[in-house]
């Protein structure tokens, strides 16, 4: 490996981590928004969780109204711009671009968007209205993606809202969570002031609500509460040596990234463990500080793995290397990592199925365990009558926040929820439209038109994959186009 040098300024981590989607300038977005062909019944609006008019906002950007463009986006997603440059496109709007079929390179809509986003936001561009204060308060809890969507949703409504954030600063993953090469600090907070400004929604910072007493003083102040939390930690998984010096969820590594930036120190070998998109971003992300050799080390086989075609494609183009059907049994060394022990394994049907007289060990002085996150279930089992999925066939959904999907209500009629504390963790776009349909929610159920429904356990999302054999078709349906 070796193409990063471990930066030892920040000017020299801007550089190892440049955007892999720059923003455009006008005659870039003028001649790419020129090749869109604005199909009548756009596969590209389908393909959008939050169903914007993807033809109609290209159109106003390619006859120069950037500010119209900007409006049609944030009509249907809060977070246009950081969408814009966090989504996976790849198998959402671009995936479904009709250009896919006649082997045309398809329109680049998430650029155009957060272009078009970016035109009002460092114009500081007033676009929409509060409604009418209303008299009612709404708390929400976490100033994350599902948490900012619906404060300002809300507050279109005229609600009082206040959000109450553990940490220091707002928008959740999209900063602390986010590759470093696909959103910067930067941009990511500037969309979040633009929607504070034009909202007027107060937020608490390093206000965590952890207990039962937090929660009875707002069920006192508010006349309602929405939960977006999202996930914890990473989970463990039991391996020894798993407490030893340099052994780091890929969660944790990720927000020390963002903000420490070139201060983090990232080992010379360094092994990432799991399949998924996080574990794609945290080996692209070692390469990316200077690391000599990083392993993807994966259970199951290539084509298995959970992460998009593309964000693997990303981490082998900086280096990253991929180790499949191994198994890890120990983590070695006395204080710090030193190695990890495999043993290789075969799937059958669907099982798998250890390789005897397998075992071998790999040096490395670092691992970086991608292996999910946790719910934070000991909060939310605090709330009374809350109902959670203890049951869910798949382990690693056990734990979400039950709502019905209709508003997002959950058994306790006062609180609602939305985001990865609901879905088990999707998109940030999901976040978004699904913290959308809360706050209407919210509205009717405050208003008396709405109440308490049966709420059931939903089934598993069924998500496409998004590797080539599926080209062109989106990774998620828009629940509502």
């Amino acid at each position: 490996m070796g193409e990063f040098n471990n930066p030892k300024t920040d000017k020299q981590f801007e550089e190892n981590f440049a955007q892999i989607k720059p923003l455009m300038n006008d005659t870039q977005a003028f001649y790419e928004s020129s090749r869109c062909l604005f199909c009548y019944d756009a596969p590209c609006v389908n393909a959008c969780p939050t169903g914007i008019d993807i033809p109609l906002f290209i159109r106003q950007i390619s006859v120069g109204n950037n500010e119209g463009s900007a409006k049609t986006i944030y009509d249907k997603n809060w977070l246009g711009h950081s969408c814009g440059q966090v989504c996976p496109t790849e198998v959402l709007c671009e995936g479904a671009c009709v250009y896919n079929h006649q082997d045309v390179q398809p329109i680049d809509i998430g650029r155009l968007q957060a272009y078009a986003t970016d035109k009002v936001i460092s114009g500081k561009k007033k676009l929409f209205l509060t409604g009418e204060p209303n008299g009612k308060k709404v708390a929400i809890i976490g100033a994350g993606p599902a948490g900012i969507s619906c404060a300002c949703e809300l507050r279109t409504y005229g609600y009082e809202v206040e959000i109450f954030e553990a940490k220091a600063k707002p928008s959740g993953l999209t900063v602390y969570g986010v590759a470093p090469y696909k959103i910067t600090n930067e941009a990511a907070l500037n969309e979040m002031a633009y929607l504070q400004k034009q909202f007027e929604y107060k937020v608490h910072y390093k206000h965590p609500v952890e207990t039962k007493k937090d929660l009875e003083v707002l069920e006192k102040k508010f006349d309602a509460i929405f939960i977006g939390i999202g996930l914890g930690a990473t989970s463990g998984i039991n391996l020894p040596g798993e407490k030893l010096q340099n052994c780091i969820g890929a969660v944790e590594f990720v927000e020390k990234l963002r903000m420490g930036h070139h201060k983090v120190k990232v080992g010379k070998k360094v092994i990432v463990l799991g399949g998924g998109n996080t574990a794609m971003d945290a080996a692209s992300e070692s390469a990316r500080m200077g690391a000599e050799l990083v392993t993807l080390a994966y259970r199951r086989s290539n084509d298995e793995m959970g992460a998009y075609e593309f964000e693997y494609d990303l981490a082998k183009g900086v280096g990253a290397q991929g180790l499949f059907n191994v198994t890890p049994i120990e983590i070695l060394g006395k204080k710090k990592v030193e190695g990890i022990r495999f043993v290789r394994n075969r799937s059958s049907y669907g099982k798998i199925e250890t390789i005897k007289n397998s075992e071998f060990t790999m040096d490395c002085d670092m691992v970086i365990l991608a292996t999910g996150q946790s719910k934070n279930v000991g909060f939310l089992e605090q709330i009374p009558n809350l109902r959670l999925d203890k049951k869910g066939r798949i382990m690693d959904n056990r734990g979400r926040i039950i709502v019905n999907k209709k508003n997002h209500q959950t058994n306790n009629p006062k609180y609602f929820a939305a985001g990865d504390a609901v879905n088990g963790g999707v998109e940030v776009v999901n976040a978004v439209y699904e913290a959308k349909i809360a706050a209407k929610g919210i509205h009717k159920y405050l208003q008396g038109k709405d109440g308490r429904r049966k709420i059931s356990i939903p089934k598993p999302a069924v998500v496409k994959s998004g590797k080539k054999k599926n080209k062109g078709k989106a990774i998620l349906k828009n629940p509502n186009p």
